[in-house]
């Protein structure tokens, strides 16, 4: 995960922390610092970048992710669709933070209504800092992962700031994760 990859293809890209879009040529030389929730985080000469997984072959990486996400999209087809979104929230991460966004503490109200005979699911989350660019970009991936739910109809996102997030709202297994305990 530590070794210089030269891109094979131009990407698109999301550079971190400011959200903004970019792209990065081939042959642009990176370092994997994250692989997680369907997504490569990258460094650059100029920084943090964050890669969607549908371009993980200019990484040169099997996507061996995108296998097991289909595994457990198998198991949980038949689950109670509130466990089936939890798990998809699960597999939403903040780019800088190898813990996801529900054992972040991020995840503040997650509910499934009935809106004119469609299942909606409404999420509230927060981030860890308010000036956050990726914000939008993390709700984004909350939404669509949700989406990708048989028998859900819509998915909102909203980011919340109160209550203000902090460290107290790290699950075990997330304080774990990043060695705090």
């Amino acid at each position: 995960m530590h070794q210089e990859i030269l891109l094979s293809r131009e990407v698109a890209a999301i550079q971190i922390p400011s959200g903004d879009a970019l792209v990065l040529p081939a042959g642009t030389a990176v370092f994997i610092t994250q692989r997680l929730g369907g997504t490569y985080t990258v460094a650059t000469s100029q920084g943090l970048a964050r890669i969607s997984s549908q371009d993980a072959d200019a990484l040169g990486v099997d996507s061996e992710e995108e296998k097991k996400k289909h595994e457990e999209a198998v198991r949980l087809k038949d689950a109670p669709l509130e466990e089936q979104v939890w798990a998809q929230l699960k597999g939403v991460y903040d780019p800088e933070i190898p813990v996801d966004i529900v054992n972040l503490g991020l995840v503040y109200d997650c509910a499934i209504e009935e809106e004119e005979g469609k299942k909606v699911v409404s999420v509230k989350m927060t981030l860890t800092a308010p000036g956050c660019g990726m914000g939008p970009v993390i709700a984004a991936d909350a939404q669509a992962k949700i989406m990708t739910i048989d028998g859900i109809d819509d998915a909102r996102v909203e980011l919340v700031w109160d209550p203000a997030w902090n460290q107290e709202m790290i699950s075990e297994e997330g304080k774990m994760k990043l060695g705090m305990i």
